[in-house]
C-alpha cells in the first residue's frame, strides 16, 4: 500500500502540485455552531467529563478515556438510525476552555479530524464543532448527517450546562 501511495503523490507533484495530489484523496466536512449562555469553563467541564456523557450527549454515548494530549478515547458513537459504532480518536491539541482537537481513521482511507472550539461571546460561549474528512472514502460516503448530530449534541450540551447552573432557561 505504501508503494501505491507514493505513487500516487508522485503522479501528483507531475501533475501540478500537492494540492492535486491532495484532492485525488477526497476531503469533505461538517461544521455546527450554537452560542450558549454559560462561560467557556462551565462548559468545558461538560466535555471532558467522559464518566456522564450516556446523561447529555445524544452523538457519543459512552466515552471511555482521558482528556489529555496524546491520549486515546473510545467511543461508543449513535448513528442516525439508532445503532452504535466504536470509534477511537487520538487527542492532538488539548487547550483547556478554547479546543479539544482528536483525530482518527485510517490514513488514506477515512480520517477524521473533529474540533470542539469554545469562544466567549456576548451572551455567552459560542461553541463550535467542526470536522473534516479525508480519505477516498469519502468519495463513497456522506457524512452530511454529522451535521444535524452535532447541532443536536451542542443542543444537548446546552440543556446540560442549564441544568447542572440551576437554570433552566435556554435558547
Amino acid at each position: 500500500m505504501k508503494r501505491s501511495l507514493k505513487i500516487v503523490a508522485i503522479v501528483g507533484l507531475f501533475l501540478g502540485g500537492s494540492t492535486v495530489a491532495l484532492s485525488l484523496f477526497g476531503h469533505k466536512s461538517v461544521h455546527a455552531e450554537l452560542v450558549i449562555p454559560a462561560t467557556p469553563d462551565m462548559i468545558w467541564s461538560v466535555l471532558t467529563d467522559t464518566a456522564n456523557y450516556p446523561e447529555w450527549n445524544p452523538v457519543f454515548v459512552q466515552v471511555v478515556g482521558e482528556h489529555r494530549e496524546g491520549a486515546k478515547l473510545t467511543y461508543q458513537m449513535k448513528d442516525q438510525t439508532g445503532k452504535t459504532t466504536e470509534v477511537v480518536a487520538t487527542v492532538v491539541k488539548l487547550d483547556p476552555e478554547r479546543e479539544l482537537n482528536q483525530f482518527g481513521g485510517i490514513r488514506g482511507v477515512l480520517t477524521f479530524d473533529h474540533h470542539w472550539r469554545l469562544e466567549a461571546v456576548d451572551g455567552g460561549t459560542k461553541v463550535t464543532q467542526h470536522e473534516d474528512y479525508r480519505g477516498i472514502g469519502v468519495w463513497f460516503w456522506d457524512p452530511s448527517w454529522f451535521e444535524t448530530a452535532y447541532a443536536n449534541a451542542n443542543t444537548a450540551l446546552r440543556e446540560r450546562v442549564a441544568t447542572l447552573a440551576g437554570t433552566t432557561k435556554t435558547r
